[in-house]
């Protein structure tokens, strides 16, 4: 049984993980694998306030609540590639103190989310990591990089000691209802448990694990060869409520944190992409401010754009936008694979008939340049090009979306194409 515990937890996080790759691919996305990944559903909950997201979150909760820190083994893609890094090299455990720094990090990072902004997000979430890291997204190549060789150094000291996300799960596994604990009747005190925790989370001369940074990974289960190492309801005699004035005094300051930025937060939020022009954005976007605001820059939707024409955050935008200079230099009218893929509700789930009526932009004709031929109002996907005998073509502003399509087939480069203030539904 504590064998098949590991296997099973290895086989379903390797499912996961190649999903989860095939998805930043954009080769194949059979299962929404980042619909589940709590911080971006948490960013949904909290932008549009979706009933699906609320329902994955609550389960979520519910299956940390049960079983401890298990998604940090089964469904988080970072957390996973930690994993195989610590099963790859065989580095000895070292005793590692439960570090308060992370809920400092979690107050911040968490109050200037709830606040308004993903800004912070963006450099710390492991999920974020992964995806920007997959589409070789410079900053990501650099953050798993640190993070990967963080690994081979002191194993996985990044989920117990510094992802927000692992610091919230470890609050509610410590007093979730199956626990990992030693059997002290069977424990012959060889080690063996405490030298292959890679959360360094087993001290096994106390005969105590730590669950509040145990992710969950079932390898102690594997290894003990006294079969010492039980996972379920922990028996009563060994429950020991233990509050330090420490811990006290670091939650404090950590609320005290949580309020301040979520302060500054809803104030960086307020007073972001004033200088911003000339950005398109994908539909479902809505404007330029939230945007900025909710984007993650997973870049799940970069790879999933049949046409490429969605780019990474640049000196024009600090997320992803549209650069129809870019792969076939328009939106396709029957596609809104973004709205699809976006984990974190930056681009709203709209349907297909939605995003056909959404002006995401406007185009408009240099009748200068215009020979009338036609083409733009044969490949205008709406009707909103006009052409009148005897005169030049036009637009009817109250049909253009601003898909660039007519822009991409006019050979005499007589369409422009040009941004809008705030998206609308025609």
């Amino acid at each position: 049984m504590n064998k098949f515990l590991f296997k099973s937890r290895f086989v379903i996080s390797s499912l996961v993980l190649l999903f989860a790759i095939l998805a930043v691919c954009g080769i194949m996305y059979p299962v929404k694998i980042f619909d589940i990944q709590f911080l971006p559903l948490l960013q949904r909950v909290l932008t549009d306030f979706s009933v699906i997201a609320i329902v994955l979150l609550c389960i979520l909760l519910g299956i940390t609540l049960l079983f401890g820190r298990i998604y940090c083994s089964l469904f988080c893609p970072f957390g996973i590639i930690q994993d195989i890094i610590c099963s790859i090299i065989k580095k000895k455990s070292e005793k590692r103190a439960n570090l308060p720094i992370k809920y400092f990090i979690l107050a911040v990072t968490f109050g200037f989310l709830i606040g308004g902004s993903a800004l912070l997000v963006r450099y710390i979430e492991p999920y974020t990591y992964f995806g920007s890291a997959i589409s070789l997204s410079l900053i990501g190549i650099v953050a798993i990089i640190f993070v990967i060789v963080l690994t081979i150094i002191k194993k996985r000291i990044f989920c117990t000691d510094i992802c927000p996300v692992g610091a919230i799960l470890g609050l509610m596994s410590k007093i979730s209802l199956f626990k990992l604990y030693v059997d002290k009747a069977n424990c012959i005190h060889c080690g063996m448990c405490e030298r292959t925790c890679p959360s360094s989370c087993i001290e096994a001369s106390s005969e105590t694990i730590e669950n509040v940074t145990c992710t969950k990974c079932f390898r102690c289960i594997s290894k003990c060869p006294k079969n010492a190492i039980k996972y379920g309801i922990k028996p009563k005699s060994e429950i020991k409520f233990n509050v330090k004035r420490r811990d006290f005094i670091f939650t404090a300051a950590a609320f005290l944190a949580l309020g301040t930025m979520l302060k500054a937060g809803m104030e960086y939020s307020k007073n972001t992409v004033k200088k911003v022009k000339d950005i398109i954005l994908p539909p479902g976007s809505i404007d330029t401010k939230r945007m900025f605001n909710k984007c993650l820059n997973c870049n799940l939707c970069i790879k999933n754009c049949p046409n490429g024409i969605l780019t990474k955050s640049d000196n024009n935008f600090g997320t992803v936008h549209i650069d129809y200079n870019k792969g076939k230099g328009f939106c396709d009218y029957n596609c809104h694979k973004c709205s699809e893929v976006c984990p974190s509700g930056a681009i709203k789930k709209i349907s297909l008939n939605e995003k056909q009526k959404t002006r995401i932009a406007m185009a408009v004709i240099e009748s200068d340049k215009c020979s009338t031929c036609g083409i733009c109002k044969d490949v205008c996907p709406v009707g909103a090009i006009i052409i009148e005998e005897g005169q030049k073509a036009y637009i009817e502003g109250f049909k253009c979306i601003g898909c660039g399509k007519c822009k991409t087939r006019c050979v005499h480069g007589a369409i422009n194409v040009f941004a809008v203030k705030e998206q609308k539904v025609l």
